[in-house]
């Protein structure tokens, strides 16, 4: 499965669960270490938008989180978030050498490290606000499979990604790969 076909049912999925936060869980925390719901939303705000321009081989000016108070930005989200899938369908976007934090990568390859982030923080959202969100398990597939291709040990420095951790027997393919990615279940 194509980064694109991924990018294409996680951006809606996650869209839609953050479209059901309540203002009063922005403040919880999420098995995200260190990050509240809130931070979460930042990250994501400010690094798709980031990521947007560099698939399109433009420099980014500096990006910041979109300053609400007391509700959810879904819709300073959405329009990120869709950006960001636009930008990665864009011509020649695949192709691209991308500066990624870990380094120069292909943009076929940063696009499924995109897909896996978003995964990822799709589920600590919903972890942290007791919601639930549903994805093909194809697509889930798709990410478990580059993940566990890409990361490499050096990768896992205890900030960018923790040591994998161990899930239990009767854990889902979510939660099979989100063990993978060091977090606690």
């Amino acid at each position: 499965m194509q980064p694109t076909d991924q990018l294409s049912y996680i951006v809606p999925t996650l869209t839609a669960l953050v479209d059901r936060i309540e203002p009063d869980q922005l403040n919880d925390a999420t098995p995200c270490e260190q990050f509240t719901v809130h931070d979460v939303l930042d990250h994501m705000f400010v690094v798709g938008s980031t990521f947007a321009y560099s698939f399109r081989g433009e420099q980014a000016p500096e990006i910041k989180p979109p300053p609400v108070y007391g509700r959810v930005p879904a819709a300073e989200l959405r329009v990120a978030m869709n950006d960001l899938l636009e930008a990665v369908k864009s011509p020649g976007a695949t192709e691209r050498t991308i500066s990624a934090p870990f380094g120069d990568v292909p943009g076929e390859v940063f696009a499924r490290f995109v897909a896996f982030d978003g995964l990822i923080h799709c589920w600590d959202l919903a972890t942290a606000t007791g919601l639930t969100f549903e994805l093909p398990s194809g697509v889930i597939d798709a990410v478990d499979q580059f993940a566990r291709a890409a990361l490499s040990p050096d990768m896992r420095d205890g900030d960018t990604f923790k040591d994998a951790t161990v899930a239990p027997d009767d854990a889902s393919q979510l939660e099979r790969l989100v063990a993978f990615s060091g977090r606690s279940l």
